[in-house]
């Protein structure tokens, strides 16, 4: 059923926001020259995807999670995408592609080893990555990744139709995400 309702709104969201998109795409372009990023992340079952964004850094910028990124490398324009989260626009592509989910946890690098390690005791690789999930709209990123891992694993227990939708909900209409899990929570 998830699956389901992932096609359908990547399929609409790619068709509304594609004039956005473009123009994403040309500002990026005068930007850094390249206005997209392919990165290699850990999908489902510990996969590789090719997860695909709007550039936000410097071309000769590391690959690494982005709490660790030198804001220096950060150009203007990505600035502002990141915070808008306008960035991960381009992920629909990799949903409707079947590689994501709109929720689910988000996608670590591979060189992430002590998340992949604590998500994998989780079980969280059983499922599709997602552009976004309880840790997000709670502001919980992978610069913890015991306490990400935890929280991916909690909300995957409870996922359902209602709960996927309140994730959406709260990720595009909440201007700040810096909310806490009360620790009862989990």
């Amino acid at each position: 059923m998830i699956r389901a309702i992932d096609v359908i709104l990547s399929t609409f969201g790619l068709m509304i926001l594609s004039p956005l998109l473009l123009l994403l795409f040309i500002v990026g372009y005068f930007d850094t020259g390249v206005p997209l990023l392919l990165q290699t992340r850990v999908g489902m079952d510990r996969k590789p995807i090719t997860l695909v964004k709007f550039r936000s850094m410097q071309i000769n910028t590391d690959h690494v999670a982005s709490h660790l990124v030198d804001p220096i490398k950060i150009t203007a324009w990505g600035k502002f995408i990141r915070h808008a989260k306008l960035d991960e626009l381009l992920q629909l592509w990799n949903v409707l592609k079947g590689e994501m989910s709109l929720v689910g946890p988000r996608p670590c690098l591979f060189n992430q080893t002590e998340l992949i390690k604590e998500r994998s005791c989780r079980g969280v690789f059983s499922t599709r990555p997602g552009i976004t999930g309880l840790a997000q709209i709670n502001g919980i990123n992978m610069a913890t990744p015991r306490l990400l891992a935890k929280v991916d694993a909690c909300m995957l227990r409870g996922l359902c139709v209602r709960k996927y939708f309140f994730y959406i909900f709260k990720s595009i209409f909440s201007a700040s995400c810096s909310g806490r899990i009360r620790r009862a929570q989990l």
